[in-house]
């Protein structure tokens, strides 16, 4: 029955006329930066950052929350279309999803794709809503030793999901920590890593990190990429899938959508391993394992009702531990921080207007999405033709003035220059922004918990392994850090991720 009253309140939160009109913008924004190949949620959320700072808080993280399951949805699009994934969890759907539409059945498969994605996000809302409040309730017993080694935990987790170099995702977790420190030290006021800047004395802004990363690094990147500059489609028809499509379906959907909200609350890319986990379990369990790859409507219906039902459970660590799964969730740390709240499981007590209006207005957004897909699929196809000479420019344009705008410093631009610099060059030596911004954000948490516990244990370092849930958050962050060094694991591990970049990079 509490349930039900807090769904209520957050009903009555969520359908407040600005909340459905932001909403409907983030989820249109998140279709629409989903389908245009090498945008990206991430890049969108930390480039409207600045915009959402005048907004009322529940408003802000209601449209920033859109544009990131949004995102999923449109991902698929141009999987299917043009064989190039608009999000890396759509990698996946491009195997099948473009076969489909080289056999002239293009409009079945992005109607299975927007069908399954609405139910698995409306499926794995229901699990946000149930499982939030007693892992809040849980969280609220949780002393600095045990933050610092949740913290700890989902970082080295992180690093096991990243892609590429386990050493490198490692060193860029270290670096994102380090940057993280500069300014005053947070119990002595010492000044750290600013030399003699005075704008850095109350550390780096969040903001041009986050934009300069995934916004100008990202669009450096792409100009490289002719792929993702240039489309050629045809005119969709047929939407509608047949009675053999549907019935072929409903299996792949439920097993995906369960898959997703499970893997969706792992650190780091938990939506990009649904997809691909979902793939394999549907060609194993097939009695036609040898249609995939070849049109089988099963690997298209089962990785998007996976990865957008992990879209939606990513949201349960940050809303009842403050930790980002993610990161654009990262960046919801920093939307929350900005707007006052500090995200965790006090959000539910202090805030719970926020908290069930965020929950409930991703029923809307699911709801708005599906009808946003089928009906506007022309409009999209339309979208895939913008010049990217004019596009990127805007873009950048934008996200400085939007920068510049929150505290009239230049300095915030000239940031948003480093960063972005220094975002491409990790990536040309084969470095993943992600942990970096994970980093970032959890290392001052990190450090925090860490004196903490060191100063209520009076310097006993034992006081981390002696407490029972510290010690063994400790060993597990200790067992998941073996695993993923250990050759099989590792070996598993690069294959899919090199799925990933092949599925990503094919041409249509």
């Amino acid at each position: 029955m509490e349930l039900l009253d807090n769904l209520a309140l957050g009903f009555s939160t969520a359908l407040l006329v600005q909340n459905v009109v932001y909403c409907f913008i983030g989820v249109l924004l998140g279709t629409a930066v989903g389908v245009l190949p090498g945008i990206g949620p991430t890049a969108t959320v930390a480039m409207l950052l600045p915009i959402t700072f005048n907004f009322e808080p529940v408003t802000a993280l209601i449209m920033l929350a859109g544009i990131y399951y949004g995102a999923q949805y449109g991902g698929s699009t141009t999987a299917i279309l043009i064989n190039l994934p608009g999000e890396s969890s759509a990698a996946v759907t491009a195997l099948d999803g473009h076969e489909m539409a080289r056999q002239g059945r293009a409009g079945p498969a992005l109607a299975v794709a927007a069908i399954g994605s609405f139910i698995a996000g409306t499926a794995a809302t229901v699990v946000l809503a149930v499982a939030a409040p007693p892992l809040a309730e849980v969280a609220l017993k949780f002393g600095p030793a045990e933050y610092f080694a949740l913290v700890l935990f989902g970082l080295i987790v992180s690093i096991a999901l990243a892609r590429g170099s386990t050493l490198k995702a490692l060193a860029m977790i270290a670096l994102g920590v380090m940057f993280g420190t500069v300014g005053q030290d947070i119990y002595t006021g010492t000044p750290r890593f600013v030399f003699d800047q005075r704008e850095l004395y109350g550390g780096i802004d969040f903001v041009s990190v986050a934009v300069g990363l995934f916004g100008v690094a990202e669009i450096l990147r792409n100009l490289e990429n002719e792929a993702t500059r240039t489309a050629i489609v045809g005119k969709v028809t047929n939407l509608w899938p047949t009675a053999e499509d549907r019935r072929r379906v409903v299996g792949p959907i439920l097993r995906g959508t369960g898959l997703g909200a499970a893997l969706g609350v792992l650190p780091g890319g938990g939506h990009v391993l649904a997809s691909f986990t979902s793939y394999a379990v549907e060609k194993r369990v097939s009695k036609r394992p040898e249609e995939f790859g070849k049109g089988a409507i099963e690997g298209v219906a089962g990785p998007e009702s996976a990865n957008n039902a992990a879209a939606q459970t990513s949201f349960i660590p940050l809303l009842t531990l403050g930790l980002p799964a993610h990161p654009v969730m990262a960046l919801m740390v920093g939307a929350f921080i900005v707007h006052g709240i500090t995200p965790g499981p006090n959000v539910i007590n202090d805030e719970p207007a926020l908290f069930w209006g965020l929950i409930a207005s991703m029923w809307i957004g699911n709801a708005l999405l599906l009808l946003l897909n089928l009906p506007l699929i022309g409009m999209w196809v339309r979208m895939l033709r913008i010049p990217y000479e004019v596009l990127f420019p805007m873009i950048i344009l934008f996200a400085a003035i939007g920068t510049y705008s929150l505290a009239l410093n230049p300095f915030d631009v000239y940031a948003i220059v480093f960063f972005g610099i220094l975002g491409y060059v990790l990536i040309k030596c084969g470095c993943e922004p992600a942990p970096f911004l994970l980093g970032f954000v959890l290392g001052p948490l990190l450090e925090e918990n860490l004196r903490r516990a060191l100063i209520i244990s009076r310097g006993d370092p034992t006081v981390f392994v002696t407490r029972p849930l510290s010690g063994t958050l400790l060993a597990l962050a200790a067992m998941a850090l073996i695993v993923t060094v250990l050759p099989t694991i590792r070996r598993r591990r690069d294959e899919v991720f090199t799925e990933d970049e092949v599925g990503s990079s094919l041409p249509s």
